[in-house]
């Protein structure tokens, strides 16, 4: 009798799962920030964009195959991943793809959810030789192993695994996708967003699945004019499927607001939080850029910063996030805030609570100041 063969950790078997991460979501809930660029594309932590998270932990897992589901605003999105030469993706055989929206193709075609982009690149997923696929999204900023998770999968002969998080707090403005389970972690229940969170287990949007079942419910959903994949492929199973969640003890982050963006990239000044994120379970990869090291003049006054390369500060700067090529004149103050790639302080500023998008300009002498928990953002290359 043939028998599946299981990962182990002297195996090779991740290479039988591909990863697709879908970013063909919702991502008007952070307004300003998805103007001009897809959700994976979003700068986070200094210097990484969101997507950096979910390829990364695919490749520290094993995985080699890896489609990326677009939607709208992706030529940030391109210019960052290029062929994925920094994941080591750029391969002969598999590698990194690049999946189109439907829209693409069919420009009089309504967008109806993102089970259609799953439909319109198909033939990506049924060319693929591997057997079994990860679904995850660019909006929950993790540094997950799956290989555990996998084993998992495989041994409880499972239909779907949902990756999730028990939590005891929730963030303000920020929607969640609950789950339910019975005593041995089978899902009973899943819920979009409710209005009161009766649970405490939020999935982190990573399902573990074989492909020929991926495939026969996205045919199924769609012959019924069912297009979301969350409610419809996945909540819509859970009685049909044996879908069992998969425990998560590490650091993760739901990134669904402004409020949720802002505190989370704010927590990786928190050494724990920022060994567990990018030390953990393997190294987060991204673009490399040649810069030279950020410049502290003697005016400077530095506390509890994350600063990328190529910034320059003379002014006085605490508890702050800074992207690459900041610059920060004499005598201006920043707190709490989040200055993204190339923005630049003049001299007497006082910036706190503010989150500014690339190339910001703020001149001489104004002041911002928003809430902790209704930042100010300003769109990228404003000046004020």
């Amino acid at each position: 009798m043939m028998m599946t063969p299981v990962y182990s950790k002297s195996g090779p078997y991740m290479s039988n799962v591909m990863g697709i991460i879908n970013n063909a979501l919702n991502e008007t809930f952070l307004e300003k920030l998805t103007n001009h660029r897809s959700l994976a594309s979003v700068p986070y932590g200094s210097r990484y964009r969101l997507i950096d998270f979910p390829l990364s932990n695919m490749v520290n897992s094993g995985i080699t195959n890896v489609g990326i589901l677009l939607e709208s605003k992706y030529r940030s999105l391109m210019d960052h991943i290029g062929f994925g030469k920094a994941w080591d993706l750029d391969r002969k055989r598999n590698g990194l793809f690049i999946l189109p929206p439907a829209h693409i193709y069919q420009n009089n075609r309504a967008y109806k959810g993102d089970l259609q982009n799953f439909s319109s690149n198909i033939d990506y997923i049924k060319r693929s030789t591997q057997e079994y696929v990860i679904i995850t999204s660019p909006n929950i900023v993790c540094n997950i192993d799956y290989r555990d998770a996998f084993q998992y999968h495989i041994e409880n002969e499972n239909d779907i695994t949902i990756i999730y998080k028990e939590m005891d707090v929730f963030r303000r403005d920020t929607s969640y996708t609950v789950i339910n389970t019975d005593d041995n972690d089978r899902i009973i229940d899943m819920k979009v967003n409710p209005d009161k969170n009766f649970y405490k287990k939020i999935s982190l949007q990573r399902y573990i699945i074989k492909k020929d079942l991926l495939l026969e419910i996205i045919d199924n959903c769609i012959s019924k004019g069912e297009w979301d994949f969350v409610k419809n492929a996945i909540i819509g199973n859970i009685k049909n499927l044996k879908v069992y969640g998969y425990p998560f003890h590490s650091y993760a982050s739901v990134i669904n607001s402004i409020n949720g963006y802002y505190k989370s990239n704010l927590e990786l000044l928190k050494p724990d939080v920022w060994q567990e994120l990018f030390l953990k379970n393997g190294s987060i990869f991204t673009k490399p850029k040649d810069e030279a090291p950020s410049e502290y003049k003697e005016s400077s006054i530095a506390r509890n910063i994350l600063a990328a390369n190529g910034c320059i500060i003379e002014g006085e700067v605490r508890n702050s996030i800074l992207f690459r090529g900041v610059k920060i004149h004499p005598d201006s103050f920043i707190k709490n805030s989040i200055i993204m790639q190339k923005s630049e302080i003049g001299p007497g500023a006082k910036l706190e609570n503010v989150i500014l998008d690339k190339g910001v300009t703020i001149t001489a002498d104004k002041e911002l100041k928003g809430d902790t928990n209704y930042p100010v953002i300003l769109e990228k290359n404003s000046i004020v």
